[in-house]
């Protein structure tokens, strides 16, 4: 029988919105003795689970609500989930990065985990400084480290800048050294946070390689989390399935990924706000988002053929800031697709007056497959880096191809199923 390299027993992480304490000493001081006891803190009783597009009756929200499950050691899992389902959140827990509010975690061996770029990384030391200070977290002797180090340049591919501090380094060279780091030293647990996102095609494939030798060869469980679905699909047998911090699903790789997509398709192609609940600022708050053909109808598909508007409709709250638009497009199953900004919107340039808005994105006919496409939206000042309101995952449509013959498309008048997420129509001669 296999044994357990990590048990999460009634996980739940709550975040206090706004101002943080109860109000009260004799509050704070209740507070205090329930934790003493191991008891559940009264005043967060009142919490509700972590949906971004409704709005709280608290002002404390659960990332993570009544966690549950085991992993056996050696195992590869994939931990899935929309933008703030809580997998993160679940990561820094597992990794004793932050403490969970309710519930406990046990594990076997040493943990050694890639959250975030460089993460546990001294900016002014040199990359052969942050290797060894890394392992002497993992407690790790200088010998042990040593034996390591020539195999964990190499893989970093690194050699050059080895004694430049890091600080100087590109985030592909950053993220190659800490994962390089990350899964060379010898821990018992590898927990890897969207490290695929940055560097090359060449690297990403290197290191979804290595962490299958980790599980697989040295029997050393992996914990990986990723928006890219065939990543988690080739990498892990198991995945856990996380929506507004609850588990939705924890079972075969395709099954999860399937409820996935189930969860993605039910976003609807129009959102609309309530007053009190208008995402944004003291400058900008947005009102609704909708995905529009050419008569301004809201419909939730579309022919390939047919041009597609992302309406954005705002209100401006204080005048002479200059507002940029932007759109994130994913795929179904969470692939980042591309940005948009308005880089050729009349208000390119220009202050806003005060007043609602309409601004409308179009996507030109034959540009995408047949696909579901899931959009996020923003509205932020470019000058001065400033991020007005950015909202996740808010709508999402649908592309179909009707086959029709009275239109030329990338396909002509082929049938079935074609790969990839866009098909413009070229020019060719």
């Amino acid at each position: 029988m296999m044994s357990i390299a990590i048990k999460v027993e009634n996980l739940s992480k709550a975040y206090q919105l706004g101002q943080i304490g109860t109000g009260t000493i004799s509050r704070d001081l209740e507070r205090w003795y329930a934790r003493m006891r191991g008891k559940e803190d009264p005043f967060l009783r009142i919490g509700e689970s972590n949906n971004q597009n409704t709005k709280s009756e608290s002002d404390v929200v659960w990332s993570l609500k009544d966690i549950n499950f085991e992993i056996e050691q050696g195992d590869a899992v994939g931990i899935i989930g929309r933008n703030g389902a809580g997998k993160s959140t679940l990561l820094k827990i597992l990794s004793k990065v932050t403490a969970p509010t309710t519930g406990k975690i046990s594990g076997k061996g040493r943990i050694a985990s890639l959250l975030e770029v460089g993460t546990g990384f001294h900016p002014e030391l040199s990359g052969r400084e942050n290797i060894f200070l890394n392992g002497a977290i993992l407690g790790m002797r200088k010998k042990e480290i040593q034996r390591k180090l020539e195999e964990i340049v190499d893989f970093a591919g690194i050699e050059r800048y080895l004694d430049t501090p890091v600080k100087r380094y590109s985030s592909g060279m950053y993220v190659r050294l800490a994962f390089a780091v990350a899964a060379h030293l010898e821990s018992e647990i590898l927990i890897v946070d969207e490290v695929l996102a940055v560097g090359d095609a060449e690297f990403q494939k290197k290191c979804l390689g290595k962490m299958g030798e980790v599980s697989k060869g040295e029997g050393r469980t992996v914990l990986f989390v990723s928006h890219n679905m065939d990543s988690v699909r080739a990498f892990c047998k198991r995945s856990i399935l996380l929506k507004n911090g609850e588990i939705i699903s924890d079972g075969l790789t395709d099954f999860s990924i399937n409820k996935y997509k189930e969860i993605n398709y039910n976003i609807s192609s129009n959102f609309r706000w309530l007053n009190e609940n208008l995402p944004g600022n003291h400058i900008v708050k947005l009102i609704a988002v909708s995905i529009i053909d050419e008569n301004s109808k809201i419909k939730e598909s579309f022919d390939v053929t047919e041009k597609i508007g992302i309406e954005l409709e705002y209100k401006v709250l204080e005048s002479n800031h200059i507002l940029w638009h932007g759109i994130n497009f994913y795929s179904g199953e969470n692939q980042h697709l591309f940005d948009s900004h308005s880089v050729n919107s009349k208000w390119y340039n220009v202050p806003h007056p005060l007043g609602t808005f309409k601004t409308v994105a179009w996507i030109p006919a034959n540009f995408f497959n047949e696909s579901r496409i899931i959009i996020s939206v923003a509205i932020f000042n470019h000058k001065q880096h400033e991020l007005h309101l950015h909202v996740k995952d808010v709508v999402s449509f649908e592309t179909l191809d009707s086959l029709r013959t009275d239109i030329v498309t990338s396909r002509g008048l082929t049938s079935g199923n074609f790969p990839g997420i866009i098909r413009p129509l070229l020019n060719w001669t």
